[in-house]
């Protein structure tokens, strides 16, 4: 059954000009090839020479059977596993939704942005006041991203605060994501055992674990490595059983740019990716076949404060440079980009999204987590704010596509003849026809007259973006789950979901 909607002009129009994915064709550069390579160099060698300390016996063994060896607590890896790893990995990766239209090719041109973070904080709309994120929020968070079109996976972007045990934390967190929306989900684990419920649960909702090994809708977001150079033993573990269970992995690192990795750009973009790297390494040696995401994230620190920085410009330069040597290593990769520290949707939130996000895209990263809804350094979320950022990706993704250029799109005949008739082309048929194909109009952006706007209440896109955010979460109830499904989410988790009418 089909959810009951007001039907505005801006739920239409949100609805016509979807753009679920950005084909980039002609990606954004800014190294050179050769040095490119030397920073893929640089990674390989901290890890061939370096290593990793804290690496756990499981992992340990499988490295040492292949030429590893151990100094002192230090794994050291043999540049010939390494390069395997990277010669092999698979191109593209299947990352599915609940139904296919939502359904991610991870790896070449292909670029999506969406959700993130794990705030532990809530804007409240209507008093800006910061409050604690519950359970009920990341669902509301879920099925907003599940209406805004430009919003391609939901990456669990706020902590359920209100619950405590870490068993029914980590369930409840997926299944509230799982029901809030029918595109991809990412969640965590914190510890191994929650991997094998976790799959249950989605076995459950698949319709029977071999129909979910096939058709993945959720992936485990994994910080497998502490900056500088450890391993986080617990997160191996939970990488290992997810390999085991047919689950995606994301091979997270974060390094603080001056504090947890070194604080030159190159310095610290080969170190993430060696720790990247040592994870990707794990997931092949554990199975060759299994579904690995290279997730580099490279943070900028105000070493003024010591705090994140994740709007400056040094920021789309990191992330600019792994994007880049895991594009010449040919593996899907993942990135943050977005992670505004304004407080507000405001200005500075605008311009340090736009830059960050728009570098991510031109560069050609394949998931581009954090880029909707993020606010204060990734401690917050706005849910204002993610209407706002699913217009902004729309219009960076449009500003970014190549326009055709053929005999047919010169309208050679059409100019000859409004020339000799008319004298304009509004009322074309060539341009009637391509008024929609063609063209992407922003719905929370102001494009009215002077005198349309004197006249108004004069809202800034902020308040227009939390009156539609508003709107959708009072009248948007997604049904992609079979009803048996609700109902024993309901029973088991404090979700209270609704079925549309």
């Amino acid at each position: 059954m089909k959810s009951k909607r007001r039907k505005t002009r801006n739920q239409d129009e949100l609805k016509n000009y979807k753009l679920t994915a950005f084909v980039n064709e002609k990606t954004y550069s800014p190294i050179e090839t050769n040095k490119v390579k030397k920073i893929a160099d640089a990674a390989i060698k901290i890890l061939a020479e370096i290593g990793i300390s804290d690496a756990p016996k499981e992992l340990s063994d499988l490295v040492l059977d292949r030429g590893g060896k151990l100094e002192g607590n230090r794994l050291i890896y043999p540049p010939n596993l390494i390069k395997k790893t990277i010669a092999e990995h698979q191109r593209v990766v299947l990352l599915a939704g609940r139904v296919v239209e939502n359904d991610l090719q991870v790896g070449g041109n292909n670029v999506y942005a969406g959700t993130g973070g794990a705030a532990p904080n809530l804007q409240n709309l209507k008093t800006n006041q910061y409050v604690p994120s519950k359970l009920k929020d990341l669902y509301d968070a879920a099925r907003l991203a599940d209406r805004l079109p430009n919003i391609s996976f939901f990456s669990r972007s706020l902590v359920a605060g209100d619950i405590e045990n870490p068993l029914d934390f980590d369930l409840s967190t997926a299944a509230a994501s799982l029901a809030g929306t029918s595109k991809h989900v990412m969640v965590q684990a914190s510890h191994w055992s929650h991997v094998t419920e976790i799959a249950a649960l989605c076995h459950k909702i698949a319709g029977g674990e071999e129909s979910f090994r096939k058709r993945p809708f959720l992936s485990l977001h994994v910080n497998h490595a502490v900056p500088p150079l450890r391993f986080d033993p617990a997160s191996i573990k939970v990488m290992i059983e997810a390999v085991k269970l047919g689950i995606p992995v994301h091979c997270n690192v974060f390094g603080q740019l001056g504090a947890s990795s070194p604080v030159t750009i190159a310095g610290s973009v080969s170190q993430t990716l060696a720790e990247t790297l040592a994870g990707l390494v794990a997931v092949h040696i554990l199975d060759p076949d299994a579904v690995s995401i290279a997730g580099p994230r490279p943070m900028i620190t105000d070493l003024r404060t010591g705090g994140m920085a994740g709007g400056a410009p040094e920021q789309l330069m990191a992330t600019a440079a792994a994007v880049q040597v895991l594009r010449y290593w040919e593996i899907p990769c993942s990135v943050i980009a977005g992670a505004t520290d304004s407080k507000l949707i405001d200005f500075q939130s605008g311009y340090e999204k736009a830059l960050t996000i728009n570098s991510a895209a031109q560069t050609g990263a394949n998931l581009i987590t954090q880029a909707a809804g993020s606010q204060a350094s990734l401690m917050a979320v706005n849910y204002g704010a993610m209407v706002a950022d699913n217009e902004l990706i729309g219009v960076l993704f449009k500003s970014n596509m190549i326009p055709e250029i053929s005999d047919e799109t010169f309208m050679h005949e059409s100019i000859r003849e409004v020339v000799n008739n008319e004298g304009h082309y509004l009322g074309h048929s060539e341009t009637y026809a391509r008024m929609k194909s063609d063209f992407y109009y922003p719905d929370i952006a102001d494009r009215k007259s002077i005198e349309e706007w004197a006249t108004s209440k004069k809202p800034n896109m902020g308040n227009r973006a939390e009156s539609y955010a508003l709107e959708i979460l009072e009248d948007y109830w997604p049904d992609h789950l079979p009803a048996k499904i609700v109902d024993e989410l309901n029973s088991r988790f404090p979700l209270n979901l609704k079925r549309p009418d």
